[in-house]
C-alpha cells in the first residue's frame, strides 16, 4: 500500500490570500454603497460561505480529506453557528423594541 503525499506550494496560499482579500474588501463596500438590503444581506452571506469553505479546504487541509469527515465538520459548524444565532437574535429583537420605544 502506497501512501500519496500531496505537496502543496506557497503559491496556491498566497492565491487563497488575495481571494479572500478582495471577498473581505467587497463586503466592506458593500456598506458604503447604496444597494437594496435584501440584496446586501444575500451577497454577504454569500460571501461569508465562500470565506468560510476557502479557510476550510485550503488552510484547515479539508480538501485532501475523504468528504465523511468534511461533512462531519461542516455540518457541525453549521449547527454551532445556527445555535449561536438563534441564541444572539432573540437579545437583538428585545433591543431592537426597547430602542424603538
Amino acid at each position: 500500500m502506497t501512501k500519496t503525499l500531496h505537496e502543496v506550494g506557497y503559491g496556491i496560499y498566497w492565491s487563497t490570500w488575495g481571494l479572500l482579500l478582495a471577498l473581505t474588501l467587497l463586503m466592506l463596500v458593500t456598506g458604503y454603497v447604496s444597494l437594496p438590503k435584501g440584496f446586501v444581506v444575500l451577497l454577504l452571506l454569500a460571501s461569508m460561505l465562500v470565506k468560510a469553505s476557502l479557510i476550510g479546504a485550503h488552510f484547515m487541509h479539508l480538501r485532501f480529506e475523504k468528504l465523511t469527515l468534511v461533512l462531519t465538520v461542516a455540518v457541525g459548524i453549521l449547527a454551532t453557528a445556527t445555535f449561536l444565532f438563534v441564541l444572539i437574535a432573540f437579545d437583538g429583537i428585545r433591543i431592537l423594541k426597547l430602542s424603538l420605544r
